[in-house]
């Protein structure tokens, strides 16, 4: 092994002896005590504190002679100390200022070393060697000492002092400790032990504490504490159940004069105390308002300050606090900016229409509100309210109901209100002039059918002195006329491919700087599909509504429109449709209702081309039910084993309820749309049984709460969507139904619902092939009553043409009769006849009645 030096600057003689320790060291070394690991010193040190490795010298027959110190650990490879008397020491690359060569007065070897300010990474296996210059080495290489460093724990890694969690959230409090010996890890919250649960669970030697699905009993105070034969440290993570920014002291609304300054404050606390406060005004951030941006400041404490205010400063503003925890919450204030009265805007010629109304607009702005403005005309004082044709309007302008030459002239207006006036307008002269006049206007109404074209004529002329009225069309509600269908050319407006939805009244407007007329159209879209109804209105009683409303366009004369009404229960998805009878009536009432319940109403038309749009939804509640008084019947005591049904908030008896019934007599029950209170037992033991005149439903009572049974429905399907099979509701008492007609070799699946006055509950389903059979047994049923009506009546035929020609034949006999019997009177002068004496021919149809004389 070579001896290495660090490279200082030594001087030449330094060179030298190094050169010299170099090329001897490899022949002589002298034996020191110890010279292999299981002869080792070892030694135990503190973090922070010193040691002496004690290494004898031994000189040669004990007298001394020139050495060279060295002091190797075990993996690097230049030493970590060199001495050599009279010449600069060398300390190793990491070791500067920490070792020395023990002062040879102390009891310590001459050949010791002092190791101070031990680090953790001096722990090692370190080898003591003396080279004496002019001795052969020894057999034993130098003595070896071992270090043992013990640290305190020291953490590298901890929790954040606070940790914000919400209820039902997981987290993981992760602590780490470095230390010799390595040091433990543990828990506590609380000062009590962590132990291990469903949810809480300490994992990698300890240094991960984790927490899931936290509840408030999770919050607390977690400390971790890293412990070794050296000492210990702890660290403290709060676990706090984290809160979203609330406003303590939110603006309010404030009035300020024009100039001053305001002030809105929003204070705001959080856990975490990290609050963003934004303010805006009508969605728009208030430093991106331009005329804001020089005038406002928001504060550190959340509070906005605008200074001056002016008057368009006035308006709804919102403070907006956040901590990134829940959602932001908000509070508003409205600022109320007051000034003088003024004229913002002076018009320097006005035009009044001769012999119509007109208007002189003095363009006022005032906050309060204005009080009053004076006019004058010509530099004098105008008194509008000494002339009956002139009034001042509420926004300060006036109002010439019929405009004459004596109106023009020079006006200005001054404004007033509470704070004052800014000052009067400038001077606005004011002519008198003709207004235009329509030349052409559209009819009344325009009858189109779908798809078709119209096209609406209409043109104005000015009077003289002014300028060409301008045309427009504009839809009377506003809607905008169709993209891409219609067309302009002059005054008159093409609309092609009509649509149901082009259906309305429209104006034709001209207007120049002296008016604006207007003439409306009607154009009717014929061939359609009706539109909606409107002006629904509804009356309700306790299980009952009662609809009307006006009919909107049939869609054309040649179509009748019929309606439906579509309603529901708030929250329910479905619609319930009741077609409106007698057709075409505009009145309904719709019975069977829950008393007490909202319900939602619509109106549909319907013609020969489809269902229509539907009208507005309308809401209505039904009355709650009214107790009726009916004198108990007397009935005798129940078994003593039969338990009368419990009594119940939820349950409402149907004689304590009055309900609107049938023609017949037959109380209407009210249907249920979503369940309410106790639900009756299900219906038992549902069967199908194939008898001669169709097939027999029947079913058990339920064996639960059958006191709560009011009526049963049958329900059945076959492609997967259930529908009613009775048409009206079968009685509690009754617990069969009669089907005459199901179709041969289709499967069906039935089951019966037992409704209560609130709640209902379904049967098991069951399954019914219904056999082939039946199909060809009622195609033979047919054929046979064809054959029979047939023969029936070729017979009845015949005995009516039997019968008619008995009738005839007897009618021409008593003919016969009649004659023979007046000339055989006449031959035997007045005596009664004897047997005739001429032979009668056979009648027929055909044959009149013969005779001789």
């Amino acid at each position: 092994m070579g001896l290495r030096l660090d490279q200082r600057p030594f001087s030449k003689v330094t060179v030298v002896f190094a050169a010299l320790v170099l090329s001897l060291f490899n022949r002589v070394l002298v034996r020191t005590t110890g010279s292999t690991f299981n002869d080792a010193v070892h030694i135990t040190a503190i973090v922070g504190e010193s040691v002496v490795f004690n290494c004898q010298v031994e000189f040669p027959a004990e007298h001394p002679v020139p050495y060279v110190l060295q002091w190797e650990k075990k993996g690097l490879e230049i030493p970590i100390f060199i001495w050599y008397d009279n010449y600069p020491t060398h300390s190793g690359s990491g070791y500067e200022g920490r070792v020395a060569r023990v002062s040879p007065d102390s009891p310590y070897g001459l050949a010791s070393l002092n190791l101070t300010n031990i680090q953790e990474s001096d722990q090692g296996w370190y080898a003591c060697k003396v080279v004496f210059l002019n001795r052969s080495p020894t057999n034993k290489n130098g003595t070896w000492f071992h270090l043992d460093v013990h640290a305190p724990p020291r953490f590298v890694t901890i929790p954040g002092d606070v940790q914000y969690i919400n209820v039902g959230d997981s987290i993981i409090l992760n602590c780490q400790a470095l230390g010799t010996p390595t040091p433990e890890i543990v828990w506590f919250k609380d000062a009590t032990d962590v132990q291990p649960t469903s949810t809480v669970g300490i994992f990698n030697d300890g240094t991960e504490l984790r927490i899931s699905n936290i509840r408030i009993e999770d919050i607390g105070d977690y400390t971790c504490i890293a412990r070794n034969g050296e000492g210990q440290i702890s660290h403290t993570a709060r676990v706090l159940i984290a809160g979203g920014a609330v406003i303590m002291s939110p603006p309010t609304n404030q009035t300020k004069l024009e100039g001053e300054k305001v002030e809105f404050t929003c204070g705001a606390k959080a856990m975490p105390g990290n609050v963003t406060v934004r303010w805006s005004r009508e969605g728009a951030f208030v430093k991106s308002i331009s005329s804001l941006e020089t005038r406002v400041t928001i504060k550190k404490d959340g509070s906005m300050v605008i200074n001056p205010v002016s008057a368009d400063d006035s308006g709804q503003y919102l403070c907006e606090v956040s901590n990134g925890i829940g959602d932001p919450q908000s509070a508003s204030a409205y600022l109320n900016v007051e000034y003088p009265a003024k004229v913002t805007f002076t018009p320097t010629v006005q035009y009044l229409p001769f012999r119509l109304a007109g208007v002189v607009q003095c363009y006022i702005k005032a906050n309060p509100p204005l009080q009053y403005v004076t006019w004058t005309k010509d530099k004098r004082l105008l008194e509008p309210y000494q002339q009956k044709d002139i009034v001042i309007m509420n926004n300060g302008s006036l109002l010439f109901t019929r405009v004459n030459q004596n109106h023009q002239g020079r006006y200005t207006c001054t404004p007033y209100n509470a704070q004052g006036t800014q000052g009067s307008s400038g001077q606005m002269e004011v002519l008198v002039r003709k207004p235009p006049t329509f030349t052409v206007e559209p009819d009344n109404m325009y009858q189109r059918k779908i798809s078709e074209s119209v096209e609406m004529y209409c043109d104005a002329q000015e009077a003289e002195g002014t300028q060409k009225p301008k045309i427009q069309w504009q839809r009377r509600d506003g809607a905008p006329l169709p993209k891409g269908r219609h067309s302009i050319h002059g005054g008159n407006i093409t609309i092609e491919n009509l649509r149901k939805t082009d259906f309305g009244y429209y104006h034709c407007v001209a207007s120049n700087e002296v008016a604006t007329i207007v003439t409306t159209t009607h154009l009717v879209v014929e061939g359609t599909q009706p539109h909606s109804p409107y002006n629904v209105t509804a009356n309700a009683s306790e299980t009952a509504v009662t609809l009307q409303w006006l009919p909107g366009y049939s869609g054309g004369p040649d179509y009748k429109q019929d309606y439906t009404i579509w309603y529901k229960e708030p929250g329910m998805t479905e619609w319930s449709r009741i077609p409106v009878t007698p057709s075409g009536s505009t009145q309904v009432t719709i019975n069977r209702l829950t008393p007490d319940t909202t319900y939602e109403f619509q109106v549909v038309g319907k013609n020969a081309l489809g269902d229509g749009m539907l009208s507005k939804v309308i809401s209505i509640r039904t009355l709650a039910a009214v107790p009726l008084t009916v004198a108990k019947k007397t009935s005798p005591a129940p078994p003593v084993t039969e338990l009368p049904p419990p009594p119940s908030d939820d349950v409402v008896d149907y004689s304590d309820l009055i309900l609107p019934t049938e023609s017949s007599g037959a109380t209407l029950y009210p249907p249920v749309f979503r369940p309410k209170g106790p639900k009756p037992g299900p219906p038992r033991n549902l069967s199908i049984t194939e008898v001669r005149n169709g097939f027999v439903i029947s079913w058990q009572a339920p064996l639960e709460r059958a006191h709560l049974v009011r009526y049963y429905v049958i329900h059945y399907k076959t492609d997967g969507i259930w529908r009613t099979l009775n048409k009206a509701q079968i009685r509690a008492e009754d617990t069969s139904y009669l089907v005459k007609s199901l179709v041969g070799g289709r499967t069906y699946y039935f089951r019966v619902v037992a409704y209560s006055l609130k709640s209902f509950e379904n049967s098991e389903e069951i399954k019914f092939p219904v056999p082939a059979r039946v199909k060809h047994k009622a195609i033979t049923a047919g054929v046979v009553g064809g054959l029979l009506f047939f023969i029936v009546a070729i017979i009845l035929s015949v005995c009516a043409v039997k019968i008619c020609n008995k009738r005839k034949r007897r009618k021409h006999e008593k003919a016969y009769n009649m004659v023979a019997c007046r000339i055989t009177d006449a031959r035997n002068g007045g005596q009664i006849p004897g047997t005739s004496q001429v032979p009668l021919k056979k009648i027929t149809d055909l044959d009149q009645p013969e005779y001789q004389v």
